[in-house]
């Protein structure tokens, strides 16, 4: 699987998409207002995803 890199966008859970703002061994950390509708989910503006859990969408 293909780590995703600062400036990425990638899709998480179901459908949501962010901006990867920092990588770190495990996870990334994800600017999630990239999405218009991002209050919608009652998320906070960042949130952190496991390697695992994405999919790399826009490189």
């Amino acid at each position: 699987m293909k780590k995703a890199e600062v400036g990425n966008i990638i899709e998480f859970r179901e459908g949501l998409q962010g901006i990867v703002e920092k990588v770190n061994e495990n996870s990334v950390i994800v600017d999630v207002t990239y999405m218009e509708n991002y209050r919608d989910y009652d998320l906070e503006q960042k949130t952190v995803v496991n390697h695992k859990n994405y999919k790399i969408i826009k490189q």
